[in-house]
């Protein structure tokens, strides 16, 4: 392997990285949509990071998963975006072996942890309404620590695993990835060798980091909804579908595009559809998340109004 590392260095250097429309109008137009996107993502997520932290009523298990995963959402979109705009105003677009090998390493980091944050969401919402007695001792600060160390050494090991076995691979020439950042399947398209063992190795990998996750998800909203038939009071039950339809919402719009582009066959690889799909469990989500969050949860928008609003007062 490492013989095969140092011929990848020799062959390719860097890769160009085509991006969206080559049109200057076009360019423009999309620079301007994402720049903005990107802006109100950082500040709707710093803004939840924020309220957690600031107001001692959200110092919770599930606001605390939830500025976990806001902070995560940050630095995920932080991983592309900034690169795409700047391709899209410079003619050159390129990047290099080393950028992309970091760029592919660290979106994998963000996005598996996102994957695992989800199911742990969904885990802390089973205990909250299943076994509301016994919430505190469960679902207990160091366990809740403990929870994010194993999401962050099991979505560190998967992305080393996707990046090494991606990266070792000879590329040859063209080093035209029809994509606007270093992700798996388009990079291994430049690949000029058998990528057989690639496409097992994803396929296993999303199915352990993907769909389990995704399995515990729906386990949990199972029995989450068969309990909250169970409650008497209708006021009862409907704050708690309120309270797991915001989850429910955000995982749909993250897991089903990411399901198609990584377990999906190779000779399905469609590159214009992978990139729009890419910018639904990269972007969009990311955006949304803390639009969700705060619209739909009451706790929140007492937070905001209660900081904000007292220091309106004050001043």
């Amino acid at each position: 392997m490492q013989s095969l590392g140092k011929e990848n260095h020799s062959s390719v250097s860097k890769f160009l990285l085509l991006g969206f429309s080559s049109e200057s109008q076009i360019r423009m137009a999309l620079f301007t949509f994402f720049l903005l996107l990107y802006l109100i993502t950082l500040l709707g997520n710093g803004l939840i990071i924020t309220l957690i932290y600031l107001d001692s009523h959200l110092h919770t298990p599930m606001y605390f998963f939830l500025s976990i995963l806001s902070l995560v959402d940050m630095r995920y979109v932080t991983t592309t975006v900034p690169l795409m705009l700047v391709n899209m105003m410079c003619p050159r677009r390129t990047i290099s072996w080393g950028a992309c090998v970091a760029q592919m390493f660290i979106f994998l980091v963000l996005g598996i942890a996102e994957c695992i944050l989800y199911a742990i969401m969904a885990l802390d919402r089973y205990v909250a309404i299943c076994f509301p007695l016994h919430y505190k001792l469960l679902m207990s600060r160091p366990i809740c620590i403990k929870m994010v160390i194993v999401c962050c050494f099991i979505s560190t090991a998967g992305a080393l695993i996707y990046t090494v076995f991606t990266m070792h691979l000879p590329y040859c020439g063209p080093h035209k990835i029809n994509h606007f950042f270093c992700e798996v399947p388009a990079v291994l398209k430049l690949a000029c060798a058998d990528i057989f063992l690639n496409g097992q190795v994803d396929f296993i990998l999303g199915f352990i980091l993907l769909l389990v996750p995704l399995s515990l998800i729906l386990a949990s909203y199972v029995l989450i909804f068969a309990s909250i038939l169970r409650i008497r009071s209708s006021q009862g039950r409907l704050k708690s579908f309120s309270t797991c339809a915001s989850h429910t919402t955000v995982v749909t719009m993250f897991y089903g595009p990411a399901m198609i582009v990584y377990m999906r066959p190779s000779s399905w690889y469609d590159p214009e559809r992978d990139k729009k799909l890419a910018l639904f469990y990269n972007i969009v989500s990311a955006f949304f998340n803390p639009i969700i969050y705060s619209l739909r949860n009451k706790d929140v928008k007492e937070a905001f109004l209660k900081i904000f609003g007292n220091k309106g007062t004050a001043q």
